[in-house]
């Protein structure tokens, strides 16, 4: 999760214990338990889908780094055919214009130009052989494309399973926002002559964000028609709101 989803799970676990602790102030089937319920359910796929990311998170990585080496691996193999290919006499019919590495070597050229390279040498490799190249390197090749294909696609595979898991936070932390923006009012209303509660019921929905990198004093144009901020209630500060959550997406 993001340094900001992780204080909002912080904010929404500490808002279900003040609701576990002053569950005999709420009826049990009112709507303040539902909504205290819906955090809670909120919280434990929080816990869930954060660790599914993170694992989402290390698979990418090592995919990235694997598929790095493979790229590096098949990249190789085919410049020593092409640089095998020069040294051969280039006047021979059947190996003119061919072994041409690709000028622009995305994933796609490469995979295509191996193949090409490995259907064409097939048919020409005794002069591969004669110029010293290995008696396995067309296998070879193909073992690099294979390899490079396979760990293109574990990768792939990997971010999917990442960019799920975040997918799955943003809804969790969007419909626990949606409950808490709902029960703030109800609790507020339920303790509202009793300062030690609001006192509790304030710190627990606390919005504190951490700085991430040192803030600049903003200039006359930046500040420029802006609209003075909103006071705050009575209750002390507002809760997380949903439009909170657009703001680490």
């Amino acid at each position: 999760m993001t340094s900001l989803d992780d204080h909002r799970y912080t904010v929404l676990a500490r808002v279900t214990d003040f609701g576990a602790a002053h569950r005999d102030r709420f009826p049990a089937h009112g709507r303040a338990s539902r909504l205290f319920a819906a955090i809670s359910k909120a919280v434990d796929q929080l816990g869930t889908h954060a660790l599914a990311e993170s694992a989402g998170e290390r698979a990418a990585r090592d995919g990235a780094l694997s598929k790095a080496a493979a790229r590096e691996a098949l990249r190789q193999a085919l410049e020593a055919i092409a640089r095998t290919a020069r040294a051969i006499d280039t006047k021979a019919p059947a190996l003119g214009g061919k072994f041409r590495l690709p000028s622009v070597r995305n994933d796609h050229e490469l995979t295509t130009a191996a193949r090409l390279f490995g259907r064409d040498a097939a048919h020409l490799k005794a002069p591969f052989l004669a110029h010293g190249l290995p008696k396995t390197f067309i296998a070879d090749l193909r073992a690099a494309v294979d390899a490079f294909e396979r760990a293109s696609q574990e990768r792939f595979v990997a971010r999917a399973r990442r960019g799920a898991a975040r997918a799955r936070i943003r809804t969790a932390i969007d419909s626990a926002l949606f409950a808490l923006n709902r029960l703030d009012a109800i609790v507020l209303n339920t303790f509202r002559d009793e300062p030690a509660f609001l006192a509790d019921w304030t710190s627990a929905k606390r919005v504190t964000r951490a700085r991430t990198r040192r803030q600049r004093k903003p200039t006359p144009s930046a500040t420029a028609g802006r609209m003075p901020a909103a006071p705050a209630t009575p209750g002390g500060p507002a809760p997380l709101t949903t439009a909170d959550a657009g703001a680490s997406a």
